[in-house]
Order: structure tokens, then C-alpha cells, then sequence
């Protein structure tokens, strides 16, 4: 959805660089292209710096912008004079051990003094930090986030919307993560909405509902299919293009205006925007539809009643009898 593919791409929680070679395409743009694209990052755990270190260069991708340092991010900011043309990340979810007690005064919280006990929107603001002025971040976050008015998170996530930074949310299914059940959702937001190579979107909100989308691996896990990275995709593509063909589905998407997210108290779950999908009608009077259902119910009923008979028949030859 971001293509980032040029410019400096910055992942300040990059890990063993999930985010950096996941994308075959992402890996096309970055190989012998070193004049038009750069990468930055920066990982706490040693080993997974190391991890992250190797996965770029077998793919052929440069990672000496790759830092380590064991305080992380928070704390010690290795690319604090950085401004990226895209952030893309997947920090830790509900992380209540960042160092947030060391750092109300810091000036990267613009918008609002995050909880000690949540990085949450600690992470929302180090990303515009480091985002250029035509800028534009995509990262992942727990649900919670949507809505949470704990220790001033609603403050925050109002003044976001009211700046006209976000872009664009989009709810996922659960299931979707290997390693935490909790359920997540795709942020994007933008620096420069008046154009940034697209259509003037200020005062719009894309909201994209996927809840619904993908399918079960295997009884514990989802996947989404290629078709439905598309529909999401080009649905993100085609509302910011200058003349795209975008129009809102109602159970899916919704191009929201600020006012609209001020009436629901600055939420953004999508469900409350794309609203639910229409029934589809299939012709048969309401009228039949409740005879021939109760019909079955009561051949149902019937067939129930003969089965329990049968099972004290059958037991009662054995020696139980359900009626003593």
C-alpha cells in the first residue's frame, strides 16, 4: 500500500527485517539501486540485529544504516536526525517496559504525553518524528489503539485527526498473527495529504474494513490470499489518485470526512464508518421463508424425539434403563 520503493525507508523497530525483505518487489527496487533508495532501522536485541543484518545482505540490500543499541529506540534514538519519505514498521503491541517514564518531557510527544504504561502512540509519535514533509508511514497496531481513551490516549489520537495526519486505517482479521491473538490493525498516515503525488485528500479518512477477508491455513491461523492483498490495496490506490475509481462499499470502505470522525469522539474503528453489508435479497416473500423454516424445524423436532426413543430401546437391551 505505501510502495516504497525509492527514497529513505525507515523501520525503527526492524527486527530480523521482516518489513525490509517480505516484499519480492520491495527487494527488486532496493538491488544495485543504492543512489535511489536507502534504508535505516534499528533493533535492541543483538541477535536479531545480526538476523536482520544477514537477510539483507543475501537479498543483495544495503543495511550499514542498520543500527544496534541495547537501550532502544526510545531512549537512545541511533537515526535522531533522520527524516524518512517512509516509515513502515511493526512495533511491539501494548508495550508497557519502553522507558516512558524517563521521557514525559521529550520533545518528540507533539501531540500528547504517552502512558507509561502503553508505547502504543509513543511509537505513533517517533514515526512523524522521523517522517519528511512529504512523508507518509504505514505500521501495525493492536486494536486497542482505535479506541482507547486510557491515560490520554483518546488526547492523542484526537489531535492526530484534528492535524489531518491520518490517511488511511484498515481492521484486519483475526487469526492473522503467528505469534499474539491479540487483534490488530494497519495505520497510514501522511504529512502531506494537499497532493503528496496524488489528489488533494485533506479533511478525508479512509476507512477499510478486512475484518472478513483471507482464509484459515489451519484451525489456528488465517492467511490472506493474493486477491485479497489487492482489494485492499487498489482500494487505497484508487481513492488517492487524482481521478481514481473509488467508491465507498458499504461493510468494506468508507471515505470519512473529520467532521464525521468527530461525531463518534475521534474513534477509528471502520466498522463504525463502512457500516454492515447489505442482506442479499433473494426474492422469497418473508412470509415463506418463516413457513418453510418452521417446517423444519418441526421434521427436525420429530426426527430428535424418534432418536431418543431408539437410544432407550438400544440401551435397555444392554441393562440401563433411563426411566428407573
Amino acid at each position: 500500500m505505501l510502495e516504497p520503493y525509492h527514497g529513505r525507508v525507515f523501520d525503527p523497530c526492524c527486527g530480523s527485517g521482516g518489513m525490509f525483505v517480505q516484499s519480492e518487489k520491495f527487494v527488486e527496487a532496493h538491488q544495485g539501486r543504492l543512489d535511489d533508495i536507502s534504508i535505516y532501522g534499528q533493533e535492541s536485541n543483538e541477535t536479531t540485529y545480526k538476523l536482520c543484518r544477514m537477510n539483507l545482505a543475501i537479498r543483495g540490500i544495503d543495511g550499514s544504516n542498520i543500527r544496534w543499541n541495547p537501550e532502544g529506540s526510545f531512549l537512545n534514538d541511533a537515526h535522531r536526525d533522520l527524516k524518512a519519505d517512509f516509515v513502515i514498521a511493526n512495533p511491539p503491541f501494548n508495550d508497557s517496559d519502553w522507558g516512558g517514564d524517563l521521557l514525559r518531557k521529550d520533545g518528540r510527544w507533539q501531540y500528547g504525553v504517552p502512558p507509561t504504561g502503553n508505547a502504543n502512540f509513543g511509537w505513533v509519535q517517533h514515526f512523524l518524528y522521523h517522517l519528511a514533509p512529504t512523508g507518509a508511514a504505514g505500521f501495525v497496531l493492536s486494536n486497542g489503539s482505535l479506541s482507547s481513551n486510557t491515560s490520554g490516549e483518546g488526547e492523542i489520537r484526537k489531535a492526530l485527526v484534528e492535524q489531518d495526519l491520518v490517511d488511511c486505517i484498515v481492521m484486519l482479521p483475526t487469526q492473522l498473527f503467528y505469534n499474539t491473538g491479540i487483534p490488530a490493525c494497519l495505520w497510514f498516515l501522511s504529512r502531506y495529504k494537499n497532493g503528496n503525488k496524488n489528489r488533494d485528500r485533506q479533511g478525508e479518512v479512509l476507512f477499510i474494513d478486512a475484518s472478513e477477508l483471507g482464509y484459515m491455513v489451519n484451525r489456528r491461523n488465517r492467511a490472506f490470499a493474493d486477491e485479497d492483498i489487492s482489494k485492499i490495496a487498489d482500494t487505497y490506490h484508487e481513492w488517492k489518485r487524482d481521478g481514481g475509481d473509488y467508491e465507498d462499499i458499504k461493510g468494506f470502505c468508507k471515505s470519512a470526512t473529520l467532521e464525521d470522525i468527530e461525531k463518534h469522539n475521534f474513534v477509528l474503528t471502520p466498522g463504525r464508518y463502512v457500516g454492515i453489508p447489505d442482506e442479499e435479497e433473494d426474492g422469497i416473500p418473508f412470509e415463506e421463508k418463516m413457513g418453510a423454516l418452521t417446517a423444519q424445524l418441526a421434521a427436525q423436532m420429530k426426527e430428535a424425539a424418534e432418536l431418543d426413543e431408539e437410544i432407550k430401546i438400544q440401551l435397555a437391551k444392554v441393562g440401563f434403563d433411563l426411566e428407573g
